[in-house]
């Protein structure tokens, strides 16, 4: 698999979630960071879907597969995975998904379902250079940019009508 596909595509998630984590291992090799039992545990739960999912949705998920953890340790997980890429976090909805690109510096734009909150992730260079123009000719200093769009994906557009 090349790269990333939107998650509202039908398209072959265990080679999606496969790529992923093996650009995660990989990169953590390469840069010499380390992957805790814990990290990969959160970034898998990240992983098994196209959703945003808080910290709790998290700690519910390692409660199912029969993990006990407390709050600190997600949240030191995530701070780990959104710090190196691996993750992003979803302002709006203080929740996280597994980036498409992980390790990867770029910056992404998010398609968020108002109903099963499944999200998909694309890449926008032309938005940051019109942001950047913006901010250059504001005298602003741009340090961090999030583009999130909400409304409702094709599989929830189908059970509305």
């Amino acid at each position: 698999m090349a790269g990333p596909e939107l998650s509202f595509s039908k398209h072959d998630h265990e080679g999606c979630k496969s790529y992923s984590r093996d650009a995660v291992v990989q990169y953590c090799a390469e840069n010499g960071l380390r992957l805790t039992a814990s990290r990969d545990l959160v970034l898998e739960i990240l992983l098994s879907d196209h959703r945003a999912l808080g910290a709790y949705d998290i700690l519910d998920e390692m409660a199912k597969r029969g993990q006990s953890a407390q709050p600190p340790i997600v949240y030191r997980a995530l701070d780990f995975l959104v710090t190196n890429r691996f993750a992003h976090k979803i302002e709006h909805l203080n929740a996280f998904l597994a980036c498409g690109m992980p390790g990867a510096e770029h910056s992404p734009a998010f398609l968020v379902c108002n109903n099963c909150r499944k999200v998909a992730e694309a890449t926008v260079n032309d938005t940051d250079a019109l942001l950047e123009r913006f901010a250059n000719n504001s005298g602003f200093v741009i340090q961090n940019t999030v583009i999130e769009a909400f409304g409702l994906c094709p599989e929830c557009q189908e059970t509305a009508e």
